[in-house]
């Protein structure tokens, strides 16, 4: 779907022309995974998948929804009445924006103990949502759709908003209102991501800079499609995991503890704790080496850097599957040190990044569509992806 398609879609389901229509990327995660949470270094790209978010003014409270990709299925409620329960299902992070976007600004403080004066504010809109990002395969599907409402409803009122504003806006729909404890990568690169180019985002002061992806390297994204569900998954149990060490050290994250320190710890710790705490740590100074890697055009670094994490996240952080592993050995087989491979994304399923020479891929997918199915019963579909512009870069 492109503009013109769901703005002709809003028309025909609403009956009126859109005021606004918004656009976010997804993301892909090239190395980092599982450091931003705990102030880390993560090293991701906007990709050329995301979610329109298409809107019209009201002149009341209420708030209608219509998921074109789910056969239209919608979700109506009022600004003075937003309440979570499990029949909306994807509709949460829809009613966790808006909740974030009414407590952010003070204009807004409160909107449920007392009258509020609405005039040249935050009023309700007819939404219509599409986007073509696989669900559930670690591609942020959920911070392109938190982006875009976010975009959609402050152009839609001129509601001041910027990149960082907006990252931190959907990283508390997500954490407070969703109930997954993410952290705010998906958001940012989303919100800032930039042409042709990754980001190395430090989540501790949210300060960024970009390095441009080697030409010569095509990024291919590979949905295992083992499907997972990060609220109701182990997700937020490592997080706690990695909050139980950082308190060890009387620390407010994983960010301020090195590796030696850890190592000269881990008699005290439980074995289960420092092998999560040894992945975050050493992930993240992999990130930071894989940006000089990048700068430097240093492919074979790349290669060993990704490969490292790839194992880290099986072996210390337990997120990989038997599939994920798989398809990561497949691809490492074609490539060698040409390119890196490596799980990416929450876990539990998901998808695999690889950054392949643009003369390998098709072998890349010669491989993959002949054996894969075999070995494990399922299609994997592959995606070449572009690192693309997000929905508040200039």
């Amino acid at each position: 779907m492109d503009e013109l398609t769901i703005r002709d879609r809003f028309k025909q389901l609403y009956q009126v022309e859109a005021d606004i229509v918004a656009y976010a990327p997804g993301r892909v995660n090239i190395i980092g995974d599982h450091t931003d949470y705990n102030d880390g270094f993560v090293l991701p790209a906007a990709i050329d998948m995301g979610t329109y978010v298409a809107a019209q003014k009201r002149d009341d409270l209420g708030i209608n929804v219509i998921a074109n990709d789910l056969n239209g299925v919608r979700v109506s409620f009022s600004l003075d009445a937003i309440s979570f329960d499990e029949q909306v299902g994807w509709g949460h992070y829809v009613k966790g924006v808006i909740q974030a976007l009414l407590s952010h600004f003070d204009s807004l403080d409160s909107p449920f103990s007392k009258p509020i004066d609405r005039t040249g504010t935050m009023q309700g809109c007819n939404l219509l949502i599409s986007g073509n990002i696989p669900q559930g395969a670690g591609l942020s599907s959920s911070a392109s759709l938190e982006i875009a409402l976010i975009k959609a409803i402050t152009q839609l009122y001129d509601l001041p908003m910027d990149g960082i504003g907006a990252a931190l806006i959907g990283q508390q729909a997500e954490n407070v209102y969703v109930g997954c404890n993410c952290g705010i990568m998906d958001q940012l690169i989303s919100a800032l991501g930039q042409d042709h180019q990754a980001m190395l985002l430090d989540c501790n002061d949210l300060s960024y800079r970009y390095v441009t992806i080697d030409e010569s390297l095509q990024v291919l994204v590979i949905n295992s499609n083992v499907q997972r569900q990060l609220v109701g998954s182990e997700y937020n149990d490592r997080r706690e995991q990695c909050n139980q060490v950082a308190q060890f050290f009387n620390q407010s994250s994983l960010r301020h503890i090195s590796i030696q320190e850890l190592e000269a710890a881990e008699g005290d710790l439980p074995e289960l704790l420092f092998k999560r705490a040894r992945h975050v740590i050493l992930e993240s100074s992999r990130t930071l080496q894989a940006f000089e890697a990048l700068a430097l055009g240093d492919i074979a670094k790349m290669s060993q850097l990704m490969q490292d994490s790839h194992a880290s996240l099986r072996e210390d952080f337990e997120v990989t599957t038997a599939e994920v592993d798989y398809l990561v050995n497949c691809v490492s087989e074609v490539i060698g040190s040409h390119g890196g491979v490596r799980m990416t994304g929450g876990g539990f399923g998901g998808c695999v990044i690889a950054l392949v020479p643009h003369g390998l891929v098709d072998a890349v997918t010669a491989v993959i569509e002949r054996d894969y199915h075999r070995e494990t019963g399922l299609k994997a579909d592959i995606y070449s992806c572009s690192a693309k512009a997000g929905a508040f870069s200039a």
